[in-house]
């Protein structure tokens, strides 16, 4: 048999894996919205009730849930484009920053909406995936990297920018600002964080 280089599989196969996490979780919401319209009642309930403590498990929950099909089709797109950007990454660094996106997005809209307010979707994670693709590019690193990464927010910015500015100043009536909002101050937070943390390594390996 001829020789076959099999030099780039491995490295193939990481790239791929680094896009796991983002699918994965997308995959989630659909199945959590298709046993949802199975099943009598609704999983809605289950959302970030705002000012009520037995609703706090909607910081978790909240980002798999949906109003609707439209609600779901809407989402997905900009959280599978964004989500992939902050998972090149590499998975740890993926859930890493939907942890703090999910917890300081969940904890704002918790405080700011009217007590009773329910809240649901992954709209939150979306504008956190875009505040920290945009803020990374102000992380240490090689010069190569950082254009890169600014060359890839120009580009998200031009995508994306004016549907997040609209998602905060402009949104319609039962649109959360509020969850946009601070899901954007979340991602901004994650990247500020991964800075320290490289540079907290690169103060130890000088």
């Amino acid at each position: 048999m001829p020789p076959r280089n099999t030099a780039n599989a491995p490295s193939t196969s990481r790239a791929l894996g680094r896009f796991a996490s983002p699918v994965v979780l997308l995959a989630l919401m659909w199945l959590v919205q298709i046993v949802d319209a199975i099943l009598p009642g609704s999983f809605t309930g289950f959302g970030l009730r705002s000012w009520d403590i037995s609703g706090l498990g909607g910081i978790v929950l909240a980002p798999l849930l949906h109003a609707n099909w439209g609600h779901l089709i809407a989402n997905s797109v900009p959280f599978l484009v964004l989500g992939c950007l902050v998972a090149v990454e590499g998975a740890r660094r993926f859930w890493a920053v939907t942890a703090i996106v999910a917890i300081i997005g969940g904890i704002g809209t918790w405080l700011v909406n009217a007590p009773g307010t329910l809240t649901v979707g992954a709209s939150g994670l979306v504008f956190g995936y875009f505040g920290y693709v945009v803020l990374r590019v102000f992380m240490p690193g090689r010069v190569a990297h950082r254009i890169l990464y600014a060359v890839i927010a120009l580009i998200v910015i031009a995508l994306y920018g004016g549907s997040m500015l609209a998602g905060v100043f402009g949104a319609a009536e039962g649109v959360s600002w509020q969850g946009h909002l601070f899901g954007a101050i979340g991602g901004g937070v994650a990247a500020l964080a991964g800075r320290r943390r490289r540079s907290d390594r690169a103060a130890l390996s000088a």
